[in-house]
């Protein structure tokens, strides 16, 4: 019980790493969290520090994701842990502890939670994720759509309950964290891939 509560709260800690904050901090860059859209992910980071701390940043998003639910794999734990520590990595890249719990939306830990849980839950998001991108030609619909997705591919895949509402916990998190986008969506000013973004 002990050994799984330390998992739980390491991976937690682990997703509380802020890679954007990081990055930037070590390349003398400036906060995300202040400008762009203040949002401490690796798209903000690409639209104001350009295609290297982007790249830095989104594979320390992922990391965080992949490298607490391998550990609780490795060791042996049951798929309860295993998915419970994809979660709280998860709140923690949203709720970051050592950055006054102002984090991120989400999508690369999440891909880096499904690709240890199972390579084909992480294919599949990200197959989805390329197949509305190309429909739609908007980054954030395709994550938010590949996400409502998500529970049905452990449902497929895993078939396991404990797995299914963490993912499905996840995927409502990731939704909430996205409403700005929404609204974007809705009202129809959400930039399209590849489109040249407005100065903010």
């Amino acid at each position: 019980m002990i050994i799984n509560i330390i998992l739980i709260l390491v991976a937690y800690l682990m997703g509380s790493i802020a890679s954007a904050i990081l990055i930037c901090k070590l390349f003398g860059l400036a906060d995300p969290r202040t400008e762009g859209s203040g949002n401490p992910g690796a798209t903000n980071v690409m639209r104001l520090h350009g295609k290297k701390a982007a790249a830095l940043t989104l594979a320390g998003d992922v990391l965080k994701g992949v490298i607490p639910v391998l550990i609780a794999k490795i060791i042996g734990k049951p798929e309860l842990i295993i998915a419970l520590c994809g979660l709280a990595a998860f709140l923690g890249h949203l709720f970051p502890v050592f950055f006054k719990f102002q984090g991120g939306k989400g999508v690369a830990t999440l891909v880096g939670i499904l690709f240890a849980t199972h390579w084909l839950l992480g294919l599949a998001y990200g197959l989805s994720w390329l197949f509305f991108a190309l429909l739609f030609r908007y980054s954030s619909l395709a994550a938010l759509l590949a996400a409502v997705l998500t529970p049905l591919y452990s449902w497929l895949i895993l078939q396991n309950i404990n797995v299914i509402i963490c993912h499905s916990v996840i995927t409502g998190l990731l939704i909430w964290r996205h409403k700005s986008n929404i609204r974007k969506l809705i009202a129809g000013t959400e930039n399209k891939i590849g489109q040249k973004r407005e100065q903010i």
